[in-house]
């Protein structure tokens, strides 16, 4: 298999984004957000799908993070579909649970070319920290809207806000890594009966 390997810049009036991506690193992470509790989030990504990341975000975070936190997903999003590339040779379907102390969180996700997402979360408080934990369902919107995956997130248990979204985001990055596993037995097969996983 090619190297996985894709980079995305995105500028704006609101946000300067770059990300680089390998989808076959090893959880190494640079990340450079403005926002520290986001980039514990998408460290938990990169940590548990195995995948060498780097973001460089610049904000109007005067303003507030909204359009930096959902930039951000929009251009990880962008360079994990040129990442994964056709899809050939691939497991396509991936899912995880993962608990933390009280907190357990589920995820399902099929790199299917089709974008959507089920967000059943709930936050016990809507912030952390300075965080407003409600922008991370525009985080995973923007994510799935441009690597093209079908996501489901579930929250089936926990009252501290900090676990809840860390088993989310240990949970997106270890179905993600499922996923985009290979599998040796569909050699250069795309995972579909239509022969493509594109739109």
């Amino acid at each position: 298999m090619n190297p996985r390997q894709a980079e995305v810049e995105r500028n704006t009036l609101e946000t300067q984004i770059h990300v680089a991506l390998n989808l076959d690193g090893s959880g190494q992470a640079d990340l450079r957000t403005g926002l520290p509790f986001l980039d514990h989030m998408i460290h938990q990504i990169a940590r548990h799908g195995l995948f060498d990341l780097r973001i460089q975000a610049h904000g109007d975070l005067d303003i507030d993070a909204h359009h930096t936190v959902e930039d951000i997903g929009i251009t990880l999003g962008q360079t994990f579909a040129r990442a994964v590339g056709d899809k050939a040779g691939i497991q396509r379907y991936g899912h995880a649970y993962v608990p933390l102390d009280e907190a357990l969180s589920r995820a399902v996700v099929d790199l299917s070319g089709r974008p959507g997402l089920v967000f059943a979360v709930e936050f016990p408080r809507a912030q952390v920290g300075d965080f407003d934990v409600d922008l991370f369902h525009e985080f995973f919107q923007g994510f799935v809207n441009h690597a093209q995956v079908t996501l489901h997130l579930d929250t089936l248990r926990g009252n501290n806000t900090h676990h809840v979204a860390e088993t989310l985001f240990k949970a997106c990055g270890r179905a993600l890594r499922m996923a985009a596993a290979p599998d040796p037995r569909m050699a250069n097969t795309v995972p579909s009966t239509k022969g493509t996983l594109t739109l």
